[in-house]
């Protein structure tokens, strides 16, 4: 059972300041931490100030936070500039998943309209990890590359920096992951990440994708081309933009929400070869505009499926060619592959289960693969989401590696000499996992992540043993019991005379919706069931015909539904009372436009 947490209702005054914005519009506004002039206008409008804005080709351009707000940018660009001049080779080194991709298609893409010889070096998850590596950097130097500019990654590699430039390259590290704590630890060279507490930028939360844009942006507003070009350049990246920042769940407010409404405005208008048919095949609904959950729920999982069970060069070549053949076959290929990614994960959680006792559960679940098990790295971090979630507790899912092996002869098999670990973690509110996993790391070969998500790798076991039981003691000491139990943040309760096709068109205005600006969920109380509906080739789904209890029925109902739930709610019956927390949509159908809700959660009156 989950606790409904409704969000206190805004007071009266902020109601009258704004005596033009619907008060439930107000009301989610306040919610997200959007209560200042220019907030407000910014979320609503897309209105920046003029004086941290800058526009990419004039007139008419899109509209961002000037680039050069990052301290390093001058630095940056007149550097690639130097190298463009001089004719050198550009390698842009990314990062395999969405993110990362998407970031290295739209850098290179711009480097070579504006001349440069460029090309991308990804590195494959399993074999070679995140970040910068010395055997990547003597590949590229041997290529005789004068330049690297790193996305989505590198503000903890200052040893392979260092190597780098010892080996003749110059390095521009474009990231947005957390800086090390020691100011010291950080690279050698220029470096643009949002999340730099002195840096001068107005909005820290940008993806690896937002700022590699941030760098084309700079670099466009340099080029001695027309400024229609650069605006035409700048809207060019603005879907893989979207793509990118959708997919790795970054926040969705203030800068991010404009690239974003953005790139989705050009990815419904002049969508890539490749996208065209990842979203063929994937069965996406081609009559209605693509939204950002279609990002995050069919093509970003899709394109991160390339690396979690082969290599990411899949996906950077889909959203690159410009050959139809390759870009059906690729499709293909990489909806193939999330399939697969989806049985194993759905392997791997069904063994972890095993390892669960749900009456008795601890603050923190580690599921560990046995000693027969090596379980594919590239999903254990969905595996850890999809425990966390179930279960509301912070969790870490652990692969082994045998990293050396010898042969028994009385056995005739190999017996592990040395053993490595490889982990990845999802959290909860309340525990934040990246201090946690910080204070082990004098036992972590290495790691990295946030307060919500983490990986790491460690040798031996003895190491993971102690590193086990020490995460779980700071889980422990800092998850109370209330901690543990699963909350639904609701935005506001809602009148039944209030909900209609209006309200509704209010709340869609201010998608798109993700991290930080879900979608709004409302609650209404005192519900009566007039009708009730199954639907779906084995009836598997569920509509609601809902009236206020008080009233005549056929006034005022509404449609209520379910995917996937009518077994869940098959005690329901026509004339019981209930309380229902829900999303306010819109249904249209042979051109007919009507409010429905969508069930998140019911409690029937007994």
């Amino acid at each position: 059972m989950k606790i409904w947490q409704v969000s206190p209702k805004i007071k009266d005054d902020f109601i009258a300041a704004h005596p033009d914005i619907n008060p439930v519009v107000l009301q989610l506004l306040h919610n997200r931490g959007i209560e200042n002039e220019a907030a407000i206008k910014l979320f609503l409008n897309g209105e920046l100030p003029p004086e941290v804005s800058r526009r990419i080709g004039e007139p008419d351009g899109p509209l961002f936070y000037n680039p050069f707000l990052f301290k390093n940018m001058t630095a940056a660009a007149e550097l690639i500039i130097s190298h463009l001049k001089a004719g050198n080779k550009i390698m842009v080194y990314g990062d395999y998943d969405a993110d990362g991709v998407t970031s290295s298609v739209i850098l290179l893409e711009t480097l070579k309209i504006l001349g440069a010889t460029a090309d991308v070096y990804l590195p494959d998850r399993v074999s070679e990890g995140y970040g910068l590596n010395k055997e990547a950097i003597d590949q590229i130097a041997a290529q005789d590359f004068k330049l690297i500019i790193t996305v989505d990654n590198g503000i903890r590699n200052k040893e392979e920096v260092a190597y780098a430039r010892e080996c003749g390259l110059e390095i521009i590290i474009t990231d947005h992951h957390i800086l090390p704590e020691d100011r010291a630890d950080l690279p050698n060279c220029p470096h643009i990440n949002p999340s730099d507490s002195e840096d001068n930028y107005p909005w820290p939360y940008l993806a690896g994708v937002g700022v590699a844009f941030k760098l084309i942006c700079a670099l466009l507003s340099q080029a001695k081309i027309a400024e229609q070009q650069k605006k035409l350049i700048a809207e060019k990246c603005l879907d893989l933009v979207a793509v990118g920042t959708v997919a790795d769940m970054v926040n969705l407010l203030g800068e991010n929400r404009l690239l974003v409404k953005s790139g989705i405005e050009v990815l419904n208008k002049n969508k890539r070869l490749g996208l065209v048919e990842l979203i063929k095949i994937s069965k996406i609904n081609n009559s209605r505009p693509l939204e950002a959950w279609n990002i995050g729920w069919q093509i970003g999982p899709r394109l991160n499926a390339a690396s979690r069970l082969a290599h990411a060069n899949s996906a950077f070549t889909l959203l690159t060619t410009t050959d139809q053949a390759e870009a059906s076959a690729l499709a293909a290929e990489l909806h193939q592959r999330n399939l697969s990614r989806q049985e194993i994960t759905a392997e791997i959680s069904a063994a972890v289960e095993e390892q669960i006792d749900p009456d008795n559960l601890p603050p923190l679940i580690i599921g560990l693969a046995g000693e027969d098990q090596v379980w594919n790295e590239g999903v254990i971090g969905l595996v850890a989401g999809r425990i966390a979630d179930k279960y509301h507790r912070p969790t870490l899912i652990i692969t082994r590696l045998v990293e050396e092996a010898e042969f028994d002869p009385a056995t005739e098999k190999l017996v592990p000499k040395k053993l490595s670990f490889k982990g990845s973690g999802r959290s909860i509110e309340g525990f934040n996992m990246i201090a946690a996993i910080e204070d082990c790391a004098e036992l972590l070969d290495k790691y990295g992540g946030h307060p919500m998500a983490c990986g790491f790798s460690l040798i031996g076991e003895e190491q993971l043993e102690k590193f086990k039981e020490r995460i779980t003691a700071a889980a422990g000491a800092k998850l109370s019991a209330a901690d543990l139990i699963p909350k639904l943040a609701i935005d506001a309760e809602l009148a039944w005379p209030e909900l209609g096709l209006s309200l509704a068109e209010k709340i869609y205005a201010l998608a798109p919706f993700g991290q930080n600006n879900p979608q709004p969920r409302f609650v209404s109380y005192d519900l009566r069931v007039n009708d009730i509906i199954t639907m779906g080739a084995d009836n598997q789904h569920i509509k609601l015909r809902l009236s206020a209890a008080e009233g005549d029925g056929r006034l005022n109902s509404c449609w209520a539904l379910a995917f996937g739930a009518a077994e869940e709610y098959k005690k329901i019956k026509i004339g019981d009372i209930l309380d229902l927390v829900y999303y306010l949509e819109i249904n249209e159908f042979n051109g007919r436009r009507e409010a429905q809700l969508k069930m998140v959660d019911i409690k029937l009156k007994d």
